[in-house]
């Protein structure tokens, strides 16, 4: 590929192996995206903010939201996250979406600009994946085409949801309607009128033997009686309107058969699946953001107002190991999505789980740390709405939680480590055979063989 082709300030950061896979459509969607987010979003943050502030449109969607997002439908922008083997994709790989993702986290909302947002970008590949072509044509294609928005349906107050198997919300049928009742935790408020439906998953078979066969997914229009939004939910105090988050009751909430997702029992099925590639694409966008607060704390150090001791901040060395310390800690991470975005191209989403698993626990973290050192460098600012530092650091410490908290990921990283162990054992006590030869025939005196017992 052309070397001028790859001047462009989109492929700065991207390592020469990631841009020799690059595709032509790719470059162009590359560039594409990164000059959306520097001239259409970078300059308007403060207008969007703006455009939320009044009580009385809070829940509505703002109007430069809308204006952007035609702008990026007609540039071929949208759905950009939807891997390349669905007919409704754009073309790229998850390699080449990790790269635009990462642009678009520079600034939060970016990516809902491009259709490219959470829930929405997991909803869209389940129902991609898993729907009739008459579900599709119904529920999907409003998604796709972003004149409806949507939201999974799936925490509960009342159970550990960490073990999805413990999902209480009762789904029963009768007849040819599906009947719900339970309590749920997030989903997008139902106050913002562009939220058409959830994608609920239930308990439909509490007594099958196989737990994993005890639940189903169901399609619920957001305007089916007996739903009732108790209130929004905030994280860390932000209440994220005009999307937010919700706690809901479901009573006796009857939908349609036919709003059943690829048949009774099959829940963790599709749950699954939805967690393939969108279970990091927070972690991409993560990179982004760790970015753009990096450069704000570039330009802090350099602040000809700001001179402690007669000094500018960047002059003290505890602040210039800060800063090394930051580039090394991004530029690592995102060398560990973008080999989780490869591995799942070559190999599958199942076979990228343990790079997936690997970045849902170090990005977010790193994120936190990053931001929380930007912050100590700006100060008391740091902590107020002057920079966007503090909805960054929410933002990262959410993603610890969202899709599966770090730990349980940890959890599972530790454990299929731990299958290795006995392959790691066999070839010590190799090493310790031959070990045990050579002394003899050495004439020397025979010792422990590092971790290897002299029984075994």
């Amino acid at each position: 590929m052309p070397t001028s082709t790859l001047s462009h300030p989109a492929f700065t950061r991207i390592p020469p192996w990631v841009q020799s896979k690059l595709t032509p459509i790719a470059i162009s969607k590359i560039t594409a995206v990164y000059d959306f987010v520097e001239n259409e979003c970078i300059p308007l943050e403060p207008i969007m903010k703006s455009q939320i502030s009044s009580p009385s449109s809070r829940w509505t969607t703002q109007p430069l939201m809308h204006e952007l997002r035609e702008k990026a439908k007609a540039a071929g922008l949208f759905n950009l996250f939807l891997p390349k083997h669905f007919k409704e994709s754009p073309g790229l790989t998850n390699l080449e979406y990790a790269c635009c993702a990462e642009i678009m986290g520079r600034v939060y909302w970016a990516q809902q600009t491009m259709n490219c947002h959470a829930p929405e970008t997991g909803n869209i590949e389940l129902l991609a994946k898993y729907c009739t072509p008459a579900q599709k044509k119904k529920w999907l294609q409003p998604l796709l085409d972003g004149t409806a928005s949507s939201a999974y349906s799936m925490t509960e107050p009342d159970v550990a949801s960490s073990d999805a198997t413990q999902i209480g919300c009762r789904i029963t049928r009768e007849g040819d309607e599906y009947v719900i009742n339970g309590r749920k935790l997030y989903g997008n408020c139902i106050w913002n009128s562009e939220n058409k439906f959830y994608i609920l998953m239930g308990l439909s078979d509490p007594e099958n033997p196989n737990k994993w066969n005890r639940h189903s997914t169901v399609i619920v229009p957001t305007s089916t009686p007996g739903i009732t939004q108790v209130r929004n939910l905030t994280i860390m105090g932000y209440d994220h309107a005009p999307e937010g988050h919700g706690e809901y009751v479901y009573k006796d909430v009857r939908v349609p058969v036919e709003n059943i997702i690829l048949g009774e029992g099959r829940a963790f099925e599709i749950a699954q699946g939805r967690l393939g590639p969108g279970r990091i694409h927070h972690c991409m966008r993560l990179i982004g953001q760790c970015e753009r607060a990096y450069e704000l704390a570039l330009i802090r150090c350099i602040d000809t107002r700001k001179t402690p001791r007669g000094k500018s901040i960047g002059s003290f060395d505890s602040n210039i190991e800060r800063i090394a310390q930051m580039r090394l800690e991004i530029d690592q991470a995102r060398l560990v999505v973008l080999n989780a975005a490869d591995t799942m191209d070559k190999h599958g989403n199942k076979a990228g789980r343990y790079a997936i698993a690997q970045s849902k626990i170090l990005i977010p973290n790193m994120a936190t740390r990053v931001i929380d050192e930007c912050m100590q460098l700006y100060g008391g600012q740091g902590l107020t709405q002057h920079t966007p530092l503090p909805e960054m650091w929410t933002y990262a410490r959410f993603v610890r939680i969202a899709d599966g908290p770090d730990s349980a990921h940890r959890h599972q990283v530790g454990r299929d480590e731990l299958k290795t162990a006995e392959k790691f054992l066999e070839r010590n006590k190799e090493y310790r055979r031959k070990y045990l030869k050579a002394a003899k025939e050495m004439g020397v005196e025979v010792e422990t063989f590092h971790g290897v017992t002299p029984d075994v």
